[in-house]
Formats: C-alpha cells, sequence, structure tokens
C-alpha cells in the first residue's frame, strides 16, 4: 500500500455569523515547477494502480462499505479525467460516476441536499461526484444563483450534514484539484483549438475565466468552514495532469484499509457441441462497412 500523503486541517465549528477574513488577492498558489510525467512512466504506474482498483472493489463488495469521493476544483483542472481514470477498471455497477444537471424547478424548492441523497451509495457502492452539493459554495455563489443567506445556511450546515454521513458509516473523501492560472489559460485555448475537445468549453466556463479572483475567494472561504477533521479537504496540484491522476488513486487506495480477496477459481465449461443443427448463411447477416 502506498503511503498517504500529509495534510494539515482545521476544524471548522461555524459560528452564528460566519467570521471569514477575506484573503489578499492572491491567485491559488504557485505549483512548484518540474518536468512532465513521462507516458511510459505513467502507463506502468497507471497499470499497478488499477489492480490495486480492483483489488479495493472486492473488498468494499466483501465489507459491504459506502464510499464517497467528491472531486471539486476549477474548470479544467482535470477532475474529469482522473474520475474516469479510477473508474475505468471498475465494475460499473460497484463503481458509479454521478454528474448532476441544472435542478429542476421541484428541486429549487427542496432542502438543499435533498437533491444528493437519492445518488448516495448503498452498502457494497463506491459513488464518485463529478461536483457535489460544492456547487452551492462556488459557482452558485460566484454566479449568483443562489442567495446571501442560502450562500451562509450551507456554510453552517455542511459541515453537519458531512459529520451525518460520517457518522451513518460512508466513508467521505474530498478532493481539490488545483490548477494554475497559466496551466488553465493553456487548457482552454486548447479546447478551443481541438473539436473534439470544444463541447467542453460551456459559457459558464468562459464566465469563470473572468471571474477567477471571486472564486479564488469562494473557495477559500468554502475551506475555512468545511475543512472538518471527519472530512477534510485533499488538495490535489494539477498542473501535471498525470501526476495528479497516479497521486489522487494513490490517496484514495491509502483512505481505505484493504486485504487483497482473492476471487474464487473459474474454470470454463467445455463449449457445447452443435450436433445436428446448421446455422443460417452468413451472407444472410448484414455488416458494418470495413473502412479499416
Amino acid at each position: 500500500m502506498m503511503k498517504s500523503m500529509s495534510k494539515s486541517h482545521a476544524s471548522s465549528d461555524v459560528g452564528e455569523d460566519l467570521p471569514f477574513e477575506e484573503p489578499d488577492e492572491q491567485i491559488d498558489e504557485p505549483q512548484p515547477r518540474q518536468p512532465k510525467l513521462r507516458k511510459a512512466t505513467y502507463e506502468k504506474e497507471l497499470r499497478k494502480l488499477y489492480v490495486e482498483l480492483v483489488k479495493l472493489q472486492r473488498w468494499i463488495v466483501h465489507n459491504e462499505l459506502k464510499v464517497v469521493a467528491l472531486f471539486e476544483g476549477r474548470d479544467a483542472a482535470g477532475k474529469g479525467g482522473t474520475i474516469k481514470r479510477i473508474n475505468e477498471p471498475l465494475n460499473p455497477r460497484i463503481s458509479r460516476v454521478e454528474a448532476l444537471g441544472t435542478p429542476t424547478e421541484r428541486e429549487r424548492s427542496q432542502w438543499y441536499f435533498q437533491r444528493y441523497v437519492p445518488y448516495l451509495p448503498a452498502a457494497g457502492e463506491m459513488v464518485l461526484f463529478d461536483r457535489s452539493w460544492y456547487n452551492r459554495a462556488g459557482v452558485e455563489k460566484v454566479m449568483g444563483f443562489c442567495t446571501p443567506e442560502e450562500h451562509r445556511e450551507f456554510l453552517r450546515s455542511c459541515p453537519e450534514f458531512e459529520r451525518m454521513l460520517v457518522r451513518s458509516g460512508i466513508i467521505l473523501l474530498k478532493y481539490w484539484f488545483s490548477v494554475s492560472d497559466e496551466e488553465q489559460e493553456r487548457r482552454f485555448q486548447a479546447r478551443l483549438e481541438d473539436p473534439t475537445k470544444r463541447w467542453k468549453l460551456s459559457p459558464m466556463d468562459i464566465e469563470s475565466r473572468a471571474r477567477w479572483l471571486e472564486y479564488s475567494k469562494a473557495k477559500d472561504e468554502m475551506f475555512a468552514h468545511t475543512d472538518i477533521k471527519q472530512a477534510p479537504w485533499w488538495v490535489v496540484r494539477a498542473d501535471d495532469k498525470r501526476r495528479a491522476r497516479l497521486n489522487t488513486i494513490s490517496h484514495l487506495l491509502s483512505s481505505i484499509p484493504y486485504e487483497n480477496i482473492k476471487p474464487p477459481k473459474i474454470e470454463l465449461p467445455p463449449r457445447e457441441q452443435g450436433i445436428g443443427y446448421i446455422r443460417p448463411p452468413v451472407e444472410d447477416q448484414t455488416f458494418v462497412p470495413e473502412l479499416f
């Protein structure tokens, strides 16, 4: 097993007035410059982690664990790519991804967290949230989609909601993908130029570029109130996507103690012989044109 990252966090028992000292105008913490991880090294290490993820999956099922991992961060920070790599070797009936869209009018009238509760895992499941209830602390706050009162209530109630989840037996992991201004700009430009990635640039993504500082302040305030000891935030340095993926998967594995449960041995039965059965002519079937 790989060793867990070191992490310091503050318990946040939020007071009625939500005291928060607004930070100086500071962009995300500069990330240390290091050479990009080589593709061959990345693929070799990823393969090893895939084997461990399958072992973890069997452990989750065997012990009826309930695992939730939240993925938050800047647009183009690499959340989606990391989620795909985590889920790739796993059974989709056990590990599923939830990426909720715009709430309906009915959902807007509900208790805020009610919308997310139906997607929480049952025993033997892992759920990966591609953005989560923290939308209220980020995009909704910055874009004015919620009132200041709704935002303050979220900061009050979110820690208690997450403590309830943990007390109920859910393993809750929260990841924040941190990307520098320069790297995000480079990725945005790449999406503009690549027709297969253009769909990733939504009007909300474009607007976020103009409100970089507002998002920084919102994130800092969110951390001040929701980085609790029962469910701390784990920051992923994401300027190098390959390193970010490997580090996140390694941390997830180290956060859930598991053992290797060997699957039962499978013996394939002999194939049944079609004695006396004549199959229809292959010419009667319609095949996909072989262009390659």
